[in-house]
C-alpha cells in the first residue's frame, strides 16, 4: 500500500503514521524528520531549508522533491510507504500526479489512498502546546496524549525531547494559515481522482487509527 497522509499541522499524522506502519508493515517517511535530520547535520539541503523552518515556512518543492526521490530508492520501500508531510502543495501534487520530473517517474510514485486527519484549529492550538520531539531520532510526543516512559526522554533512543521553534504559538498560528491556504485544496485534488478518506480526529490516539484503518477498508 502507498498512500498519503493529510492534515493540519499538529492533527497527529506523525503518531498515526508512526502506528500504521506497524500495523500495514510499510515504512513511514516524514519530510519533516529527514529535513530536521540535514539540517543538524549541516548538509547543504539542511542549510537551505533551515531558514524557511525557522520561519514557519514550506520549503522549496524541488529541496523536497529530491528528498523524497532519494528516500524511496532504498529497498524498505519496495513494498509500500506512507508519505507525512508530502505533498503540501497543488504543484507538487500535480508532480506526482503526471510524474512530470523524470526522478518522480522512476521511483514509481503512485498512490492507493490519501487519508486526510480532520481537527478544528482551536484544537490544534491547544495541543501543540504540549508536543515535543526526539533531537536525535525525531520521534514525536505529546505530554498527554502520548507521553514518553521517562518525562523528557525518548522511548526509542533515549534522547532530549525538545519543543521544536515551530510548535511555538506564533508559528502554530502562521502555519495553519498556510496550511489552509496552500495545503488543504489538496482535499478536493484527491477527492476528485476518488482517493480522498476523510477521517475525523477522536477522543484517542487508538480510536483516531481505528478509525483510518476502517476508511482503508482494514
Amino acid at each position: 500500500m502507498k498512500m498519503i497522509l493529510l492534515g493540519a499541522p499538529g492533527a497527529g499524522k506523525g503518531t498515526q503514521a508512526e502506528r500504521l506502519c506497524k500495523v500495514l508493515n510499510i515504512p513511514t517517511i516524514s519530510t519533516g524528520n529527514i529535513l530536521r535530520a540535514a539540517v543538524k547535520n549541516g548538509t547543504p539541503t539542511g542549510k537551505q531549508a533551515e531558514a524557511y523552518m525557522k520561519a514557519g515556512k514550506l520549503v522549496p518543492d524541488e529541496v523536497i522533491i529530491g528528498i523524497i526521490h532519494d528516500r524511496l530508492d532504498e529497498d524498505d520501500c519496495k513494498n509500500g510507504y506512507i508519505l507525512d508531510g508530502f505533498p503540501r502543495t497543488i504543484p507538487q501534487a500535480e508532480a506526482l500526479d503526471a510524474a512530470l520530473a523524470e526522478s518522480l517517474e522512476k521511483a514509481g510514485i503512485r498512490f492507493d489512498d490519501v487519508i486526510s486527519i480532520e481537527i478544528p484549529d482551536e484544537a490544534i492550538m491547544e495541543r501543540m502546546s504540549g508536543r515535543r520531539v526526539c533531537e536525535h531520532c525525531g520521534a514525536s510526543y505529546h505530554l498527554v496524549a502520548v507521553p514518553p516512559k521517562v518525562p523528557g526522554v525518548c522511548d526509542s533512543c533515549g534522547g532530549k525531547l525538545i519543543q521544536r521553534h515551530d510548535d511555538e504559538p506564533e508559528t502554530v498560528k502562521h502555519r495553519l494559515e498556510v496550511y489552509h491556504k496552500e495545503t488543504e485544496p489538496l482535499k478536493d485534488f484527491y477527492a476528485e481522482r476518488g482517493l480522498l478518506r476523510s477521517v475525523e480526529n477522536q477522543p484517542s490516539v487508538e480510536a483516531t487509527t481505528k478509525a483510518i484503518l476502517n476508511a482503508l477498508g482494514r
